[in-house]
């Protein structure tokens, strides 16, 4: 069953403990006491859409007027597809780090004849992948708490 999953059950715990996001420098939904504070989100909206990774990081290509238009909901929506998006990249730029760092060192003690198409195999190979995306993520829920202080 799931819920015997130890890594399950910490997140489990952490969703019951952790307090509410909030803004400051980790990001996160801006919340106030009876929910998101959604000018907070339309502006952070207004910047995705200035800097012109709209399409990219959610997935539509919005104006500035558009944005000004948007529903409660939608801005709320489009705010979470946003966060989703920096979490992959993330994960993806951590998965890269924890590849060249592994090879780096391996590479010290043996030789290796082409390191970049090394890496480069490593970064393919979906087993390997998968396991250092839960170790990120696994890393991502133990630092956030750090990060948001």
């Amino acid at each position: 069953m799931a819920a015997e999953d130890p890594a399950l059950a910490e997140v489990l715990n952490l969703l019951q403990t952790e307090p509410e996001p909030s803004s400051g420098p980790a990001g996160g939904l801006v919340q106030t006491a009876l929910g998101p504070d959604i000018s907070a989100l339309h502006e952070q909206l207004a910047m995705l859409v200035s800097t012109g990774k709209a399409k990219e990081a959610i997935g539509v290509q919005l104006t500035n007027e558009q944005v000004k238009r948007l529903s409660d909901k939608d801005v709320e929506k489009f705010t979470k597809c946003y966060e989703t998006y920096v979490g992959s990249k993330t994960t993806g730029s951590l998965i890269d780090s924890f590849i060249f760092l592994a090879t780096k060192v391996v590479g010290m003690t043996v030789k290796i004849k082409d390191i970049r198409a090394y890496q480069k195999e490593l970064r393919n190979d979906y087993i390997l992948n998968k396991e250092l995306s839960n170790l990120a993520g696994n890393l991502a829920l133990k630092c956030s708490r750090f990060l948001k202080k």
